[in-house]
């Protein structure tokens, strides 16, 4: 097996349905955890300058408002709704992803079941390198996440966690952009301690 830490040169970021109406159904994480993480996420793509593509489910409400901690860190995003549970059967989405030229896809979001697994999937079928922040998901419950996860993993999609990428994007910790990696994951550390 070879190696390589994550270049973000080559990384793309999904948030997927970070909603109100959707988020607030994860029970494998309590959704403060979630947010948290993707605060995280969030705060390592504007350091190292890593694309994001914000997607989401029609709410009942009309058009969905996403978490306001992607907001308060990366500013406003568009926002591509869809109607489908995969996001690269949604062409806007897919286009937004391809269009970057990236070829490493990070997924965050709600439901692991659902948005994320079936998006990790087509991700990969579609030659992504693709990584699941598992601490920025939340499933419906722990038996289908796992199943989820599982399936993903035979696929060749790779589950990771905040702590993992911000561990790769930092190298060298003792130099400035590396040390604002780690102080990231620190703060997200800090604020999720009970």
């Amino acid at each position: 097996m070879s190696y390589a830490p994550l270049d973000p040169r080559d990384a793309v970021i999904l948030f997927a349905d970070l909603q109100d109406g959707i988020l607030d159904l994860a029970n494998t994480q309590e959704p403060a955890r979630i947010r948290g993480a993707v605060a995280a996420l969030a705060k390592l793509a504007k350091l190292f300058a890593i694309p994001v593509v914000v997607t989401t489910a029609p709410g009942e409400t009309g058009h969905p408002r996403v978490t306001p901690e992607i907001a308060a860190i990366l500013g406003e995003l568009p926002q591509s709704m869809r109607t489908t549970t995969d996001a690269f059967t949604h062409a806007p989405t897919r286009e937004a992803i391809v269009a970057t030229g990236r070829n490493t896809l990070l997924i965050a979001g709600v439901a692991t079941e659902i948005i994320v697994q079936h998006s990790g999937l087509s991700a990969a079928a579609h030659g992504l390198a693709t990584q699941v922040v598992i601490d920025a998901c939340g499933g419906l419950s722990v038996r289908t996440e796992q199943a989820a996860l599982a399936r993903l993993a035979a696929a060749g999609v790779v589950a990771t966690s905040i702590a993992s990428l911000a561990g790769q994007l930092a190298g060298d910790f003792t130099q400035p952009q590396g040390g604002q990696a780690i102080g990231i994951l620190y703060e997200m550390a800090a604020s999720s301690a009970p």
